[in-house]
């Protein structure tokens, strides 16, 4: 795999969908590299048909790509693991119980493979039942420090919080931000996230001491008509992160 100039530099790095490919170049363009390209499993029909198109993105922007699961449908888990062995891109977003099997069908521990949890509305406590059969069941909520421990054990890199609903869940997400502090783990706070409060998102993570932070923003930036992220919008998340990050 190849690795952007920018990502294993940054303490920061953007993630947001792409509607296109050429899209996707000029998200990269606009971000200064300091960006992985999300692109959805749930678009396609099949696993071949978005290993094709994926490696197309892939190419266009250093193998900055992101593979989704879309909207963190854990139906999706499978299909993104058998992808990602095929493309072996920079970046996975996995339901919890995903995590081991993209680690082991990626074959190496460069690739970023995220783990999703979600707010449980106390502080300190994080659901991981979000997988295609544990979504369904009674919710399993542990502490946010054995659900980092799990992750790890099973070749994690970074805790997905998802959905936080913005600030929502401030007092929720900031408890998580200190315990991926202590633990060195990653953080990828996703969902709400906009221009208006992803510099106070950021700067809560900042704060709290976490190594590496990738926020997801998605339908803020989003063109309803073309399905394109707005350039000019990645441009203003770079402006935020460059003020916050010294």
């Amino acid at each position: 795999m190849k690795l952007t100039p920018n990502f294993y530099r940054d303490r920061v790095c953007l993630n947001v969908l792409a509607g296109s490919k050429a899209n996707a170049s000029a998200i990269y363009e606009a971000a200064e590299g300091h960006v992985l390209v999300g692109v959805l499993s749930k678009n396609y029909p099949d696993v071949a048909t978005a290993v094709a198109d994926m490696r197309e993105y892939a190419a266009l922007i250093d193998n900055a790509l992101s593979v989704g699961l879309g909207a963190g449908d854990p139906n999706q888990s499978q299909m993104v693991s058998d992808i990602a062995r095929e493309v072996q891109p920079q970046h996975v977003n996995q339901v919890f119980t995903g995590v081991a099997t993209s680690r082991a069908l990626l074959g190496q521990n460069e690739t970023v493979v995220n783990g999703l949890v979600s707010p449980t509305g106390t502080p300190g406590m994080v659901k991981i039942s979000t997988g295609p059969l544990s979504s369904r069941a009674q919710d399993g909520i542990v502490p946010i420090e054995t659900a980092i421990a799990l992750l790890k054990d099973m070749g994690c890199s970074s805790v997905k919080y998802f959905p936080m609903g913005g600030l929502k869940s401030r007092d929720e997400y900031q408890a998580v931000a200190e315990a991926c502090a202590r633990h060195d783990f990653w953080l990828e706070p996703t969902g709400g996230i906009d221009l208006e409060n992803y510099g106070e998102i950021l700067k809560i993570a900042l704060d709290a001491g976490v190594s590496r932070i990738i926020p997801h923003i998605y339908s803020s930036i989003i063109d309803k008509d073309s399905g394109d992220t707005r350039p000019e919008d990645v441009r203003r998340l770079l402006d935020i992160t460059k003020t916050l990050v010294k």
